[in-house]
């Protein structure tokens, strides 16, 4: 089972369990809401919490947005989330929170479950097109209604590249559990298939998440993801590219 490239971003910014911010995503991808105290605020908009349940921008996968509900009932609407230094900061649309105010945090869970739906299948076709052609995923990104994969492979065949999102269809049909679990670093490095990408972390990251799906994927990953494949759908190939030598692209959506 592949460790493709695209996931040391999410390692580098997410998978690390000495982080500053506690990120509930990290064990609760469907936590809607919760409560936190502001550590601080930068600029009257940059909000930092000591807790969130919203993914910040990263590897792929776009931040959340939704509002935060601060004293007084007044809402603040989060348009960004982004992790700088080991913080998960909360841009909102407007100046008034201030360090120590209790918050409840709400998101937009319409996208949240969308930007879950397709991370999940962004590993399953990774995982069919490496262990069927031996490509390496060069990059992807998550939307709401499509899912965007590169990949580095010599030939460029669109009934081939169909065949592939039929086997992983077969997959996404098998209907099992997506598991996550905690693995210290000298203990994953001995999964086949993570060894490569673990020797390449900096030391400082000594505790990985690993995401499981079956038996097609297993490996290192800081985003958010559904359950059970029985909650993605039927996947349709969309859009099939030649980006030149080697590189191609592919446009999935889920029904």
């Amino acid at each position: 089972m592949g460790l493709f490239s695209f996931c040391i971003k999410y390692l580098m910014s997410c998978c690390n369990l000495n982080k500053m911010t506690d990120a509930l995503y990290m064990d609760d991808s469907y936590l809607k809401e919760f409560e936190a105290t502001v550590k601080s605020v930068k600029d009257e908009k940059f909000v930092v919490l000591d807790k969130t349940a919203f993914y910040p921008n990263g590897g792929g996968q776009p931040f959340d947005t939704g509002k935060l509900i601060g004293p007084d009932r007044e809402e603040y609407s989060v348009v960004f989330v982004g992790k700088f230094n080991g913080e998960i900061s909360h841009e909102v649309d407007k100046p008034g929170l201030k360090e120590g105010d209790k918050v409840k945090g709400v998101l937009n869970w319409e996208r949240r479950y969308a930007h879950m739906r397709y991370h999940t299948t962004a590993h399953i076709v990774s995982a069919v097109l490496h262990k069927e052609t031996g490509a390496k995923i060069s990059g992807n990104q998550i939307y709401e209604y499509k899912l965007r994969i590169d990949f580095n492979l010599d030939d460029f065949d669109k009934d081939a590249l169909q065949s592939y999102v039929d086997k992983a269809n077969e997959e996404i049909g098998k209907n099992v559990d997506v598991e996550v679990s905690y693995l210290k670093r000298e203990e994953a490095m001995k999964i086949p298939g993570i060894v490569k990408l673990a020797g390449a972390l900096p030391p400082s990251i000594d505790t990985l998440r690993i995401v499981k799906i079956g038996d097609i994927d297993m490996q290192a990953d800081g985003g958010t993801h559904v359950k059970n494949t029985s909650e993605l759908g039927k996947l349709t190939l969309i859009k099939a590219e030649n980006k030149g030598k080697n590189n191609r692209r592919i446009y999935v959506e889920l029904s």
